[in-house]
């Protein structure tokens, strides 16, 4: 009886959680992913980081729904506003790091577009 119980609460806590990973990816995770690559994008040269790069790669990993890519370009978008980045490094980004990212990282992306 018991072992019943605990069957169906895993069960029940399973269920739980695959519903919560469909959510929209928050503005925290995609800040926490691209920090690395703050310094590189305003005044680096050459490759970027392996942490930059690490944090891309998680970015491009997370944001797998339009949902998520809707809402990674809303914030890089904003939050790049308040960072002057070197356009040509963040257009470079992607391909520096091996990747191909969902989303621009620019302060004027259109995130109508993307998904």
């Amino acid at each position: 009886m018991k072992s019943s119980g605990a069957l169906a609460t895993l069960v029940l806590l399973i269920l739980l959680l695959a519903s919560t990973s469909e959510a929209a990816i928050s503005c925290s995770d995609v800040i926490k992913d691209l920090r690395p690559c703050v310094s590189y994008l305003v005044s680096g040269s050459g490759q970027p980081p392996a942490a930059c790069c690490s944090g891309a790669k998680a970015l491009a990993s997370a944001a797998t729904t339009s949902e998520d890519k809707k809402a990674a370009c809303n914030c890089i978008k904003s939050t790049s506003k308040s960072i002057n980045i070197n356009s040509q490094l963040a257009q470079a980004l992607p391909g520096n790091c091996g990747i191909t990212l969902p989303v621009a990282i620019s302060p004027n992306a259109d995130c109508s577009k993307v998904g």
